[in-house]
């Protein structure tokens, strides 16, 4: 069970199925996403040790996701569950045209 009290983080991971990876439209989208949610959410290339605010483009894009790679998700906030799963949703579907 996931436990609703303040200061909870949630946490996903999601495979990088995009054939070219984190770039520009993929980045935008995520961010655009991002922005939606009052959480706090970072993301970051699993194994990575530096957390990246998922609402930077800048940041996204410089955090060079290759295709296959996992990417890890994590937010903060009243929202944060939701932003989580609607992120981990939008890399899984590839980037769909329709979504951000």
């Amino acid at each position: 069970m996931l436990d609703r009290a303040d200061g909870q983080i949630f946490t996903g991971n999601v495979r990088l199925v995009h054939a070219v990876g984190m770039h520009a439209r993929p980045a935008v989208k995520l961010t655009k996403l991002a922005k939606k949610f009052q959480a706090q959410i970072s993301v970051r290339v699993a194994g990575a040790g530096e957390w990246i605010n998922a609402k930077s483009v800048a940041k996204i894009m410089a955090m060079r996701a290759a295709h296959g790679s996992t990417i890890e998700i994590k937010a903060s906030g009243s929202d944060a569950e939701a932003a989580v799963a609607a992120l981990v949703d939008l890399v899984a579907s590839d980037f769909p045209d329709g979504a951000g």
